[in-house]
């Protein structure tokens, strides 16, 4: 088979699934992680640094007029697609990434009042990884940012079924098999409260960078401008820019916050993936209906079939997700003394974990839109499993001093139907008192459920 190595770059040609299949959803994230968004937010720390140096005092840079200072930041808001095909031509030519923004920079701005003494400034004392990391924490705040938005979309769909099935019951399942019952509500709700707790994990995590040049001491800026009180400057620049800055560095932030961050996603998906093969166990138990989609086909050769393809989609992504999330995590941790470049191709990935994710959480989201519990299944299946009442008849005789309360259940249960009239015989039998007689004779396994509606509506 010949294939065409020169193919136009299309969704039907694409190599990653993310530019190809699922590029309308996925490109919400183009801003952030692109090539152009990467080297967009290059030039923004090029130009605060520059702004920053402009404004220290040194008597060989003056202050910059107010003009030059607005068409500088303008260079930013303004930075267009073919602005970053030239600094890659730039790069072509002369083979680093960095230094092509910084000719760039100087090719843009030769014009500019006050920028004939600046020029030499621009990327002045600094390593290419000043640039890089604060960019990409940059891009990440904004990639994460997006996740979190669809996040709190899933966590209020949560919320919203734990409220609006709070009350309705629903046979549990420990080990698959029948146990103590639930609600509907209670079992959204759990997923609720732990999605919350993971996104505050998520959102907590500050963005650290460093401007501190090759090494991570300061030491050609303390070299060529000692008078100036450097750890100072950067973090002004840092802090202009939204950054923490980290003092204690090599040539590279540690990326220690970045561990966080994606240990923190990954809890979050991990969270999600329980989501998913829930909600796919209770459709196969008939727990839930899927609504059909007019048009749409389930099998190709079962034309019954709704599968449940946006949870499975789901969690697949998700796994693919946290594959990448892991090896960021334990990657970007570790560089041989000062400074070795295997983080940097790495770092190129970061669009494509959180592509992933994103895919991952609207088709969770889609999944959740279609279902609709089928209450008579539920109904059903507690009314088929009322040996789940040997849990709290035998915690009331153990109440009460009744000899072997536990095993006189298991014996009357264990591997056997039973009925309403089977228990409620040998309730009939026990030496407690009568109040407890009422109120097992009551219980049923539709309204054995303890706080569940209470914790359901407080979520």
């Amino acid at each position: 088979m010949n294939i065409d190595p020169t193919l136009p770059l299309s969704e039907a040609t694409a190599l990653s699934p993310l530019d190809g299949r699922y590029a309308r959803t996925a490109a919400v994230l183009r801003p952030a992680f692109s090539e152009f968004a990467y080297m967009r937010a290059r030039v923004r720390v090029e130009v605060e640094w520059l702004l920053a140096l402009a404004s220290a005092g040194l008597p060989e840079l003056p202050a910059l007029p107010v003009a030059t200072v607005a068409a500088l930041r303008s260079m930013v808001q303004i930075f267009s697609p073919s602005d970053c095909e030239r600094i890659k031509a730039i790069e072509a030519r002369i083979n680093h990434d960095v230094k092509a923004v910084e000719y760039w920079i100087k090719e843009r701005c030769a014009g500019l009042e006050g920028m004939q003494a600046a020029c030499e400034f621009i990327h002045f004392a600094c390593t290419s990884e000043d640039i890089n990391n604060c960019a990409h924490a940059l891009m990440l705040r904004e990639g994460r940012a997006v996740l979190a938005q669809r996040l709190g979309a899933l966590h209020e769909r949560l919320r919203d079924l734990a409220h609006r099935h709070a009350a309705l019951p629903m046979l549990g399942r420990t080990h698959g098999q029948a146990a103590t019952p639930t609600t509907v509500g209670k079992e959204f709700a759990n997923f609720a409260v732990r999605l919350a707790a993971s996104m505050r994990e998520l959102q907590e995590v500050p963005a650290c960078a460093k401007l501190n040049g090759a090494v991570g001491n300061f030491n050609a800026h303390c070299a060529a401008a000692p008078e100036l009180d450097w750890e100072r400057t950067a973090a002004a620049v840092l802090q202009t820019l939204d950054l923490v800055q980290n003092p204690h560095t090599t040539q590279i932030e540690p990326h220690d916050w970045m561990v966080r961050l994606f240990d923190a996603m990954a809890h979050a998906n991990t969270i999600l993936i329980g989501v998913n093969r829930d909600l796919w166990g209770y459709i196969a138990l008939g727990y839930f209906r899927q609504r059909p989609v007019a048009g749409e086909v389930g099998s190709s050769t079962m034309p019954h079939k709704v599968n449940p393809i946006d949870f499975e989609n789901s969690e697949g992504n998700l796994g693919v997700a946290n594959a990448l999330l892991r090896h960021l995590s334990e990657k970007l941790a570790v560089s041989r003394w000062q400074r070795d470049l295997s983080d940097s191709t790495v770092l190129r990935n970061l669009g494509v974990a959180f592509g992933h994710c994103l895919l991952a959480y609207e088709s969770c989201l889609r999944g959740l839109g279609k279902i609709e519990v089928d209450e008579s299944a539920l109904a059903a299946d507690l009314e088929r499993n009322w040996e789940v009442l040997a849990e709290p008849v035998q915690t009331a005789m153990r109440r009460y001093g009744v000899d072997q309360p536990y095993e006189k259940l298991k014996e009357l249960t264990r591997g056997r139907a039973v009925t309403r009239e089977t228990l409620h015989a040998f309730i009939a039998t026990l030496p407690i008192p009568d109040a407890a007689r009422a109120r097992l004779l009551a219980l049923t396994p539709s309204t054995y459920l303890g706080l569940a509606e209470e914790l359901a509506r407080r979520c």
